[in-house]
């Protein structure tokens, strides 16, 4: 009797599957590139998200709701899950350096630079209007609705990153290039199968340590931006939303360089390591292979 009732029911449900199957059909993406501009988007807006309400958390709470160290840690938990979101289907860069350096190294094709820097720009915007909107209240309060760059309630810090008063120009370039460098390194270490690379499925959450440890030690100078797509679009949200083109003129026009320097800092980070450990890495023949040892093969990186 119970299964009959169950066939009349599904029975009944068929049209319903069939019309929910279409539906799944029609919004499938068949177009690689387009699949992975929408991982890059999901994977950068869920980082953004993470770390940038937990930035407006600090400063509009006033180190009542967590301090600098509850910046960092959000901002690894952004990446291990934005690299959860994205990385089987784009490897999930999640950082305009690191896709132009893919493209440089030949890794991946010219053509889906510009499909990766629209993904990784628009999960940035939105996450940046997400937490504008989930703040706004609290945000037009603390401000009394004078959204500023500099200045005792300034707030354009919780969306982009500005240099340390007392630091200049060629100092904060100098750092965003090296903590990029030391991105790089990292990342290269826990990827590298021919070397000593982390155990499968903890990548992303050492990749998220790993920009924690950044931030811990080297975020002080300039606000580790790191990565352009971080940057540069939750800058131009703010120039859009209230803040003005200050956040274009602040720290002696200070928005190229979260964009130029871990660019060049990516280069030279993967530069580095190949020269170190990836050349060296070179496929050992048996013959030659005197300890018995198994031959090591060469980075495809």
């Amino acid at each position: 009797m119970r299964s009959c009732r169950r066939s009349s029911c599904d029975h009944r449900l068929e049209p319903e599957r069939r019309m929910l199957e279409k539906i799944q059909k029609m919004l499938v993406v068949r177009s690689p590139t387009i699949r992975e501009l929408l991982a890059e988007a999901l994977g950068m807006y869920i980082l953004m998200v993470f770390g940038l309400s937990s930035a407006a958390q600090v400063v509009l709470g006033k180190g009542e709701f967590g301090q600098y160290v509850s910046i960092n840690l959000a901002f690894g938990i952004g990446v291990t899950l934005g690299i959860h979101a994205a990385g089987g289907i784009s490897g999930a860069h999640l950082n305009a350096a690191i896709t132009i350096m893919h493209c440089i190294l030949g890794n991946l094709p010219w053509r889906k630079l510009p499909a990766y820097l629209l993904g990784q720009f628009l999960g940035s915007f939105l996450a940046a209007a997400t937490v504008f909107g989930t703040y706004y209240d609290i945000l037009y309060d603390y401000t009394k609705g004078n959204f500023t760059v500099t200045g005792p309630t300034a707030t354009a810090s919780i969306f982009s990153t500005y240099p340390h008063p007392c630091v200049s120009l060629l100092g904060g370039f100098f750092t965003e290039f090296m903590a990029t460098v030391m991105l790089l390194l990292g990342i290269l270490v826990i990827h590298d199968e021919k070397n000593n690379a982390a155990l499968k499925g903890t990548q992303a959450m050492l990749t998220g340590i790993l920009v924690l440890g950044i931030g811990l030690g080297m975020g002080m100078t300039t606000g580790y931006a790191i990565n352009p797509s971080r940057d540069l679009p939750p800058r131009i949200f703010t120039a859009i939303a209230g803040w003005g083109m200050d956040v274009f003129t602040a720290g002696n026009y200070w928005w190229w360089i979260p964009v130029v320097a871990p660019t060049l800092g990516s280069l030279v980070g993967s530069l580095v390591y190949k020269l170190f450990i990836d050349v060296h890495n070179q496929s050992v023949p048996e013959s030659g292979n005197e300890k018995g040892q198994p031959a090591i093969e060469t980075s495809t990186l």
